[in-house]
């Protein structure tokens, strides 16, 4: 999961999650990044076994959306049972996060956030 802004005037998310996709694919494959295993479809069209093939685009409306997006992100490991807290995955933002005084080392944007309200959210 990620939250990216779009350059202004530009909306056309399927180009560039296409060109961002490929990009990074490139890269992490030519330093010695893995791939799943890739099915005759992905094969076929010439797909690689490192992104899945959709994307879900949701545009932020306020800052308390953006904060909520950025909750549900920074709970994703604890969600698919990762880690347990959300300060446990060493890659997310949510340490810049608590850095910036933003969040609470023990939580995010709430006070009731423990790292397991969205454990159940789809």
């Amino acid at each position: 999961h990620a939250v990216w802004e779009m350059p202004a005037g530009d909306c056309n998310y399927s180009m560039r999650w296409q060109q961002i996709k490929s990009q990074f694919t490139r890269q992490w494959l030519q330093n010695g990044g893995l791939e799943g295993a890739r099915s005759k479809s992905r094969q076929k069209q010439s797909e690689r076994g490192v992104w899945q093939r959709r994307f879900y685009e949701h545009t932020c409306r306020d800052e308390s959306d953006m904060k909520r997006c950025l909750d549900y992100l920074h709970l994703n490991p604890v969600k698919h049972g990762l880690v347990s807290r959300v300060r446990d995955w060493p890659w997310s933002t949510f340490h810049k996060f608590v850095r910036n005084g933003e969040y609470p080392i023990h939580g995010g944007s709430s006070d009731l956030f423990y790292g397991d309200e969205f454990k159940n959210f789809e």
